[in-house]
């Protein structure tokens, strides 16, 4: 039996955009969880507005993306494609600066230390890229796009699980457990291929194996004398320049 015939999809686009959704709706309900409960507002500064608008607007065009393939509309899907390839450069920018913001201003969440904070955020956001990236260069494989895409928005998924999850006792790996807890996802999706196939899909294991690099990469990283220095780059000349990078903030209450 061929590879193709392996791969050869039994209902795939209807499954994949199923998960989408549901990873969709989990996403957006860690933010309307917090905003019910009075938590967060409106009240942020414009660069958190702005980087909401960039990331909700990502997770609406991943959305889309998966309904326009499973309803055939591919010739839309590629023209919608073209635009999420321009977007992702304002997630590169919006991400890591709107992160630099919070630390800078000491508003770094009070169960994640400031270092690792800086580190990890860009960390998870360079690992859905280049997931992303690689699903774009194949996507003429449609096995191959379809499950890194799911991966690039799996390394997407931290904050809106952290806003569900319990992160303030689950220090000092509260970020592991909000940004790990995503892996249920590929998890799923691999689950199905064995069910199906006999074998999972090998792009689940580099989804799995990124998200892994991602995070046990970030805490060595931030708790090195570079994890230093890059704190004290990021600090430097703001309110947060004298607090120690390595401790966790108070609680605000």
């Amino acid at each position: 039996m061929s590879t193709t015939e392996v791969w050869a999809p039994p209902n795939d686009l209807g499954f994949f955009r199923n998960l989408v959704t549901v990873m969709a709706v989990v996403e957006i309900a860690g933010f309307v969880l917090q905003l019910a409960m009075r938590r967060s507002s409106f009240g942020a500064p414009l660069v958190v507005h702005f980087h909401a608008v960039v990331f909700m607007g990502w997770v609406a065009i991943v959305v889309a993306q998966a309904w326009l393939a499973s309803g055939g509309a591919l010739r839309l899907h590629r023209t919608l494609g073209g635009l999420a390839l321009v977007w992702v450069l304002a997630l590169l920018v919006l991400g890591p600066l709107v992160t630099l913001a919070a630390v800078r201003a000491g508003r770094t969440p009070f169960f994640f230390q400031p270092q690792h904070f800086v580190v990890a955020n860009p960390a998870t956001l360079l690992g859905a890229v280049g997931l992303f990236a690689a699903a774009v260069v194949l996507r003429r494989s449609r096995d191959w796009h379809m499950r890194l895409q799911v991966g690039s928005f799996t390394m997407l998924m931290g904050p809106g699980l952290g806003r569900i999850l319990p992160l303030p006792f689950l220090k000092p790996y509260a970020f592991e457990v909000a940004a790990g807890a995503a892996v249920i996802f590929p998890l799923i999706g691999l689950a199905r291929d064995w069910r199906l196939r006999g074998r999972p899909h090998p792009a689940w294991f580099w989804t799995i194996g990124v998200l892994a690099a991602s995070l046990i990469g970030a805490r060595v990283l931030a708790a090195s004398p570079a994890g230093d220095a890059i704190y004290a780059a990021a600090a430097a000349g703001a309110p947060a320049a004298p607090a120690d990078g390595r401790a966790f903030p108070k609680p605000p209450f």
